[in-house]
């Protein structure tokens, strides 16, 4: 089944690429996707030639037609998945630290949706051949729930909450010190580093800027938990789902996640002082959505799951804590 998304282009995004602006306004499609659709004409920008690279003027009408999916070329791979929701239209399931969600350059066997096409046998076919039924993504480091869609109707409606600010997205995570209160709201612009193209980076929120070069508003709520021995226990809540935009936020607040070695410090952490003083070695980020929450888009119930963190936060908190004289 076909498809079909009719957007109206806000004013404010004149100037934008099409590609850009389409990736953004509609979660769960990758640029790449995007641009593939643009070329095999799916996709129709008002009058004008749609091309990825054609700047928007603003008011403008864009049609996107999703095709059926074609036949995956993904070999199914018996990997374990802990699976919290499964029904003839989507899975929630928890994802483990170190597990990719999707193929990329470098990860061609071993992903999530390789052990989900395993045991779901199809997923929708929004996300195009390589994205089989993936919503939304979680770093590789980064554990806890995904929902992913069988057919493209629940992608579609999933990935329209997602769009809406509608799914009820929590994470738990372990940074270095403590931020500013306990309890606040980052609110910056998030887009490619400058320079690392392999990066993100935050940008201020300046509203000449609009939504150029890719620059998305991006807003996270948190609370502080517990403090310990230098370092806090957080609760995040996303009102945007931007890459890495939990990672970048707490970077931003000089309180970065323990483990992150991209955006924060080494993996490697000394506990204590003097020349007694142990260390520990994180193997991954500290960072682990918990809790998600959204409407089925079949059924309309909603819906909501919750999980335990992660062994490696309380061993983290643990050698802390052994630590502190």
């Amino acid at each position: 089944m076909t498809v079909t998304h009719r957007l109206t282009v806000p004013p404010e995004r004149a100037g934008e690429r099409l590609d850009r602006y389409l990736s953004g306004a509609l979660p769960g499609m990758s640029r790449a996707r995007i641009q593939q659709l643009i070329g095999e004409g799916f996709v129709s920008l008002g009058d004008a030639e749609a091309r990825p690279s054609a700047r928007l003027k603003g008011n403008e009408e864009i049609t996107v037609l999703i095709p059926p999916p074609r036949p995956v070329d993904l070999v199914p791979e018996n990997l374990p998945v802990a699976v919290l929701f499964e029904d003839d239209h989507l899975m929630v399931v928890e994802k483990q630290a170190g597990m990719v969600v999707h193929p990329s350059p470098g990860h061609g066997a071993g992903t999530l949706v390789h052990a989900l096409l395993s045991r779901a046998g199809s997923l929708s076919g929004i996300g195009g051949v390589e994205r089989p039924g993936i919503v939304h993504r979680l770093d590789r480091d980064t554990s806890g729930i995904i929902v992913v869609a069988k057919d493209d109707l629940s992608h579609a409606g999933l990935s329209g909450q997602l769009a809406a600010h509608r799914m009820d997205r929590r994470y738990h995570g372990i940074v270095w010190g403590r931020p500013p209160g306990a309890e606040g709201e980052i609110r910056t612009r998030v887009g490619r580093h400058p320079v690392h193209r392999k990066k993100m980076a935050v940008f201020p929120v300046d509203a000449s800027h609009g939504g150029k070069g890719g620059r998305r508003i991006a807003i996270t709520r948190y609370r502080v938990l517990e403090s310990f021995g230098g370092f806090s226990l957080l609760e995040f809540r996303l009102e945007t789902g931007r890459t890495h935009q939990v990672r970048l936020h707490c970077a931003h607040l000089s309180c970065p996640i323990v483990g992150d070695d991209v955006y924060g410090r080494p993996r490697k952490i000394v506990l204590g002082r003097g020349k007694g003083a142990g260390s520990v070695t994180v193997p991954r980020f500290l960072l682990h959505a918990f809790h998600l929450g959204f409407v089925h888009p079949h059924t309309g119930q909603e819906r909501a799951f919750t999980v335990p963190d992660p062994p490696e936060f309380g061993e983290f908190r643990a050698a802390v804590l052994s630590a502190v004289p």
